[in-house]
C-alpha cells in the first residue's frame, strides 16, 4: 500500500510542479507585450525610447518617471492604471468587449454620386529583353 501512496504524492507533486512551470512560463510573455506596448506609447509621446525590447530596462523606467511626473501623476516608474490612462493605452480584453452601439440619434449616411472614372493613356514602352531596375 505504502507504494500505491508513494507513486500518487510523486504524481501529485510532479503535476503541481508542471503546473506552476506553464503559468509561470506564460507570465512574462504577457509582461513583454505590456513593456513593447509601453515603450510605443512613450516613444510617440516625444519620449527618449531607444530599446525595443521586451523587457522592462532602466531607461525605459526613467522615461516612464519622467512621463508620470510631467503628467502630475505619481513618478514611481511603475506602470499603473492611471499611467496608462495618461498614455492612451488601452487593454486588450476591454477593447474587444466594448460594444459596438449605435448613438440614439444617428441619421443614416447621405448618399453621394460616385466620381466618374477617368482612364489615363497608356504608354507602350519597348522590350529590350533585358533585365532593368529602371
Amino acid at each position: 500500500m505504502s507504494i500505491i501512496n508513494n507513486a500518487t504524492n510523486l504524481l501529485g507533486r510532479l503535476a503541481l510542479a508542471a503546473g506552476t512551470v506553464a503559468i509561470l512560463g506564460l507570465a512574462p510573455a504577457a509582461f513583454a507585450d505590456e513593456a513593447i506596448a509601453l515603450k510605443n506609447a512613450l516613444y510617440g509621446a516625444g519620449y527618449n525610447i531607444t530599446n525595443v525590447g521586451s523587457g522592462m530596462d532602466d531607461a525605459t523606467r526613467s522615461e516612464l518617471s519622467r512621463f508620470q511626473k510631467d503628467n502630475g501623476l505619481q513618478a514611481n516608474g511603475i506602470l499603473d492604471e492611471a499611467t496608462k490612462k495618461a498614455l492612451g493605452m488601452v487593454s486588450v480584453q476591454v477593447a474587444a468587449a466594448a460594444p459596438a452601439s449605435k448613438p440614439k440619434n444617428a441619421q443614416p449616411a447621405a448618399t453621394t454620386k460616385p466620381e466618374p472614372v477617368v482612364e489615363e493613356e497608356v504608354v507602350e514602352e519597348e522590350d529590350d529583353g533585358g533585365w532593368s531596375f529602371f
